[in-house]
């Protein structure tokens, strides 16, 4: 018998998160990977982002956001594969062809906050949250990260000063480039944290969708955003993330 040709996995948004409104806007949760695997995705990762998933769609419910998770065909970025990248722009597209013309925030986590960096030159993104993102350490001698992709997206970084896993040193210097092209860019540091981001995960996730539901409906940022993104480097990369900052959002 003929042996048959074994069949590539896809990619695939998760099901919706979200209103029972009509869409009018989403954000796609890409989670966190491996520099190198062939390996299926991991579900440990896909459910460290489904209560931020979860807590998005419910701030942006009045407006029609849906969130996504995108499950990728491997957990491994492979180098210039780049296959999180890749997949992160299949779901951008797979967006457009579910719910029309709408604005897209590509919100990622250690790898996947890189593929949500790099996936941000599609003209529907007009945001990215990148949470302790994983970069290259050999960043300096390597090509550089892309930035050119980042013109005219708002742009939030967060990484806690004790990740162990991605130097949050990385994330400064490439927010310093950014910044350089479009002045819509701040990074937040919450310290003591780690690359999971659990320890202040409450002041995390408000800042996470006041930063979405201001991007994608235009809401006013709430003010520790706004002075950010208003002020110039380095202030507005070496933010620090005040405790409280979600109890604050819900007075």
């Amino acid at each position: 018998m003929p042996q048959q040709a074994l069949r590539s996995p896809e990619a695939r948004l998760g099901r919706a998160v979200g209103t029972d409104l009509a869409v009018s806007g989403v954000t796609l949760l890409l989670p966190d990977g491996e520099p190198h695997s062939k390996r299926g995705p991991s579900l440990l990762a896909y459910a460290t982002v489904r209560p931020l998933a979860r807590r998005l769609a419910r701030a942006g419910a009045e407006e029609g956001l849906a969130a996504h998770i995108v499950r990728y065909r491997y957990r491994g970025w492979n180098g210039t594969d780049a296959h999180l990248a890749r997949d992160a722009r299949w779901a951008v597209e797979e967006v457009m062809r579910r719910y029309g013309d709408i604005p897209v925030c590509l919100a990622g986590h250690g790898m996947g906050a890189r593929a949500a960096l790099h996936a941000a030159a599609h003209p529907a993104v007009n945001s990215v949250l990148a949470l302790a993102p994983w970069l290259p350490e050999d960043d300096v001698a390597a090509t550089p990260e892309p930035v050119k992709q980042l013109v005219g997206r708002q742009v939030l970084i967060v990484h806690g000063t004790n990740d162990a896993r991605t130097d949050p040193e990385l994330s400064f210097r490439l927010a310093e480039r950014i910044k350089k092209i479009n002045r819509d860019t701040c990074r937040f540091e919450v310290h003591s944290d780690g690359h999971a981001l659990r320890q202040h995960h409450e002041e995390v996730h408000a800042l996470a969708a006041d930063f979405v539901t201001g991007a994608l409906f235009s809401r006013a940022y709430a003010r520790p955003v706004a002075d950010a993104l208003a002020a110039p480097p380095p202030l507005g990369l070496r933010m620090p993330l005040a405790a409280g900052f979600g109890r604050s959002l819900r007075r």
